[in-house]
């Protein structure tokens, strides 16, 4: 199944959900953890009738949820039916999803040559590349490691976050930053992301899908 492109997938209007990184997620308010076991078990049924098969985070009074098609690398039909049908649980449950409580991290080494160093983090932290040279964890719970090619002499910073977010939540993310003694370091590449420095002047970036091939 083909993959879904970012403005297809917002054409979709799915209410409560965001898509980050190749992927749409939600955090479902469920109050107890009763009702979130109740409705984990609700969406597993669905999923095996669908056969098509979420990541479901079970916490005290919510459940986070991640749906992607490993097979095509991202967001395809299958994950917008999917997504469709939990919101259609959560409502007859009476829980609220939210997409505004969600993101997802990545970190970012910067290096000259990321095949020497590859190894060493792959090894450290029993993930494996991907097809791009990235690390992943093959349970799914570890931040992805990607590397940025960078010169040998220049100071820099090594390693660097980047938060995926709705782009709805940029705004006041950078405010909330901003207003903890950062500051907007770049918004040249917005609204696929924009560089923020803490007070000592490390860099992280917030990240979204628009804007990407």
């Amino acid at each position: 199944m083909a993959k879904l492109t970012g403005p297809q997938i917002a054409q979709e209007g799915l209410t409560g959900w965001a898509h980050l990184l190749r992927g749409l997620q939600t955090r479902i308010h469920t109050e107890t953890f009763a009702a979130g076991l109740a409705l984990v078990d609700a969406v597993g049924a669905v999923a095996e009738e669908m056969n098509h098969h979420p990541d479901l985070d079970l916490r005290y009074t919510h459940v986070d949820v991640r749906l992607t098609s490993h097979d095509a690398g991202g967001v395809t039909g299958r994950d917008v039916r999917l997504a469709r049908a939990i919101s259609t649980l959560a409502a007859d449950a009476g829980v609220r999803l939210d997409s505004s409580a969600v993101s997802l991290l990545e970190l970012g080494l910067d290096t000259p040559d990321r095949a020497s160093v590859r190894p060493f983090w792959a090894a450290m932290t029993g993930m494996e590349p991907d097809a791009g040279g990235d690390l992943r964890d093959p349970a799914g719970t570890l931040p992805n490691v990607w590397f940025q090619a960078s010169g040998d002499e220049e100071p820099r910073q090594r390693w660097h976050l980047d938060v995926w977010v709705e782009p709805a939540q940029v705004r006041s993310r950078i405010e909330a930053a901003v207003a903890a003694g950062g500051r907007l370091v770049s918004d040249s590449e917005a609204p696929s992301y924009w560089v923020l420095a803490d007070p000592e002047g490390n860099h992280a970036c917030l990240c979204t899908w628009e804007e990407r091939g």
